[in-house]
């Protein structure tokens, strides 16, 4: 193996004590950060550096729980999916039925028989946390909640959701229905990333209805946090629990915390928990995607080294008081026999530091390189017989 270290401006000489195992979790996996600690009295948590995709904590992540409200994301998801395909538009209607006009909990005052616009449902839904807006745009996509529950656990599945069933659309309480606070960060990762045109809903604040006005029930967009989402949700089985995103200095943190006893609890542990996150670590960019990290020699080629580079752009999360000893090396088979075609995987950057187990991720030839012709193979290959080098 050829080894070097990466001369890339700020790049060279950084260093971290960064607990970063690569784990396929989210939107391309998720790696692990863990030199600063913390503790929670949430049952269950996990925060999560989006830009980075690394976890920054977790508690019982895995764990099944009564996910409440906090399942209408996957409502939502559902819905904006719709509009998206073409199969719905902000400004269809959709009729109150009256099993939707009787739901009970927490409600957006639909009128019986009456029927309205996909926006204000999504309101509804987002803003007020109504159950019968949850109903109107289950039955209004497939006919009836069960039905809309079953796609909704399928879309799950597809999404990676590993711990998800879902048996309605509102959160309401069943034992069968369940998530992960992982699978809801997994979840809230996607709906953000997949439909930044629509998260905007989230960050509303109040909304009015049937001449009701409702205040956004997510207890961190009042803070000044820089919050701008997501969803609270309560049920006795699953005790007070939110799912928050907020982005600050170009870095968006995503926290899902359950199992709560009250909302003040919730609101003053959620805070603290991103507040610490944004306080503890940094994510630094060590890579763009495209950008030539180093030339890698080059065995019977038509040039001596290739260009190598990563697929997409390189960001590492740690914690600040960790940076001064992480290390970043470029290693390879150097050199690399030709032919070499552009993305063929030539190597890897290997991040390392003391007690971190390490993370490596390809690089990639930035361009191709043609094999030599026979003469060209023959002349390299005298070379080598006489002073014993491929390079």
């Amino acid at each position: 193996m050829h080894a070097v270290a990466v001369r890339t401006g700020a790049v060279f000489g950084l260093a971290v004590a960064l607990a970063s195992a690569v784990v396929g979790l989210g939107v391309g996996g998720v790696g692990s950060a863990q030199a600063a600690t913390i503790d929670t009295i949430a049952k269950q948590a996990i925060l999560l550096d989006l830009t980075s995709n690394t976890v920054l904590f977790e508690k019982n992540a895995d764990e099944r729980m009564a996910p409440s409200s906090m399942s209408k994301i996957m409502t939502a998801y559902l819905v904006f999916e719709a509009i998206k395909g073409g199969r719905l538009t902000m400004e269809s209607t959709l009729p109150v039925t009256e099993r939707a006009w009787r739901m009970q909990g927490s409600k957006m005052f639909v009128e019986l028989h009456n029927n309205i616009k996909v926006d204000d449902l999504l309101k509804g839904v987002i803003v007020q946390s109504g159950n019968d807006a949850c109903i109107v745009l289950a039955e209004g996509l497939t006919g009836s909640e069960s039905a809309f529950a079953e796609q909704a656990t399928k879309r799950a599945k597809e999404l990676g959701l590993k711990g998800t069933n879902l048996t309605n659309a509102t959160g309401w309480p069943d034992p069968n229905h369940y998530m992960t606070a992982r699978d809801l960060a997994i979840l809230a990762e996607h709906l953000i990333k997949d439909f930044p045109e629509y998260y905007r809903y989230y960050s509303i604040r109040e909304f009015k209805y049937h001449g009701i006005t409702q205040g956004n029930r997510n207890p961190l967009l009042y803070r000044g946090m820089n919050v701008d989402g997501m969803k609270t949700g309560h049920t006795d089985a699953g005790g007070y629990g939110l799912t928050a995103s907020g982005e600050r200095d170009g870095r968006r943190l995503l926290l899902v915390v359950n199992g709560l006893p009250s909302m003040q609890a919730r609101a003053d542990e959620s805070a603290r928990l991103i507040e610490w996150g944004f306080r503890e670590f940094a994510t630094y960019a060590l890579f763009k995607s495209g950008e030539t990290i180093e030339q890698v020699p080059v065995w019977l080629g038509d040039q001596d080294t290739v260009p190598v580079s990563v697929p997409r752009d390189l960001n590492v999360t740690m914690a600040r008081a960790d940076r001064a000893g992480m290390k970043v090396a470029l290693v390879s088979n150097a050199p690399v026999a030709a032919p070499i075609k552009k993305g063929d995987v030539v190597g890897k950057v290997v991040i390392s530091a003391p007690g971190f187990p390490g993370k490596e991720v390809p690089v990639v030839a930035a361009q191709d390189v043609e094999k030599l012709g026979f003469v060209g193979r023959a002349f390299a290959a005298a070379k080598y017989l006489v002073f014993g080098s491929k390079s």
